[in-house]
């Protein structure tokens, strides 16, 4: 199955490692850090609009974030 993360966008929902709040996690050193050395690494898939939830996924060996419009609350119910 696929997860519908917005834009267009959709992640297959047995990679999918978490689903993350923009502003809870972003006040964290360590978070802030990750994501702009996955950014600098181009590991990021953007959202046209302002990023409200990220979701951290495992495929192929490969770690990606991808940045969503909806709130985590809106993701997870979509995961059900």
């Amino acid at each position: 199955m696929y997860l519908s993360i917005g834009n267009d966008m959709a992640v297959r929902d047995t990679s999918i490692i978490g689903i993350f709040d923009m502003d809870n996690t972003s006040t964290s050193k360590r978070t802030r850090e990750f994501l702009e050395r996955a950014e600098r690494e181009g590991n990021v898939v953007p959202c046209d609009d302002l990023p409200k939830a990220y979701v951290l996924t495992m495929e192929y060996g490969f770690q990606r974030v991808h940045l969503s419009s909806l709130n985590t609350a809106t993701l997870e119910k979509r995961l059900r």
